[in-house]
């Protein structure tokens, strides 16, 4: 029998990304890159606020700061304090902007930020542009501000997750239809070893991702329609069927961190896909892992 899957805002978001959950506030937030939008949704409420931005937000952060999130815009990264919608440059800026732009960040274990980069498919005015491959670049932003680079020529950088025993890192690169794992260092917040982890399914893409607390992974897959849960050997242990087409990406919260929630893209769905771009929730047996803290180790 399938999961209940709930659609708990129909917000109609051109491409919704970056969903993170925020515990002390019993909040979700997440962005729609293509409408240069931040939405939050308030658990205990049901309800929804949205703030505008200069140019797209393609991820959100904690950080060691209550109160105080990390934005990855399409440009740069920016601080921003959502209660009184203060924002600040953090200081990184991508090189090669607007011929690419950033993509899926997400904080690691030990207080980096990680994000991708690609070739820049969001035109001026937020329509949808082409990507290509071979662009794209994985930075690692250190909570002092140093950048390292540790993967070139990337189409869609994409799926940013670590395994409960922070040993493994989980990448994917859209436009291959593959997600890598990599060794990874907590010492010196490293990776290596990189080797094909789940390649080649055919339903859809592989975007965003979370991780549960027994090391499966949660993909979403754009254009198939469904999220694969994976196991940590890589093997397919569940297909999630989704009502849109398009999923985008997903995070656990909720007190106990039962619920998925799931965002998804309205551009490119289907004729009649009514609820194309809204978020949705579903209950799971086994909890998710605390979202980590850019600028703290965990």
């Amino acid at each position: 029998m399938g999961r209940s899957v709930i659609c708990v805002a129909p917000v109609g978001d051109k491409c919704g990304e970056g969903a993170v959950w925020s515990a002390p506030e019993r909040a979700l937030y997440w962005s729609d890159i293509n409408r240069f939008l931040v939405h939050r949704y308030d658990e205990e409420t049901s309800s929804v606020r949205s703030w505008i931005f200069d140019e797209p937000v393609v991820a959100v952060s904690l950080t060691d700061e209550r109160g105080r999130l990390l934005l990855a815009l399409a440009s740069k990264l920016i601080w921003w304090w959502p209660e009184s919608d203060r924002r600040e440059d953090h200081g990184f800026r991508l090189p090669g902007y607007p011929r690419v732009r950033l993509n899926d960040g997400r904080a690691d274990p030990m207080g980096n930020f990680w994000v991708g980069s690609m070739k820049n498919n969001v035109l001026a005015d937020g329509e949808l542009g082409e990507a290509g491959k071979g662009d794209g670049i994985l930075y690692r932003i250190a909570p002092d501000g140093a950048v390292a680079e540790w993967r070139r020529d990337l189409g869609i950088s994409n799926t940013l997750c670590w395994s409960p025993d922070r040993s493994t890192f989980y990448f994917a690169d859209t436009l291959e239809n593959t997600i890598h794992a990599f060794d990874y260092s907590t010492t010196k917040a490293s990776i290596s070893n990189e080797r094909p982890f789940f390649a080649d399914f055919n339903r859809g893409s592989p975007d965003g991702s979370a991780m549960d607390s027994e090391g499966h992974l949660w993909n979403c897959r754009f254009g198939g329609g469904c999220i694969a849960r994976l196991s940590p050997e890589g093997h397919l242990a569940e297909i999630i069927e989704m009502p849109v087409t398009n999923i985008t990406t997903c995070t656990f919260g909720g007190a106990d961190l039962k619920t998925l929630y799931v965002t998804t893209a309205s551009i490119l769905s289907k004729p009649g896909e009514r609820l194309a771009g809204s978020l949705f929730a579903l209950h799971v047996d086994v909890p998710g892992l605390p979202e980590n803290r850019y600028g703290k180790a965990v």
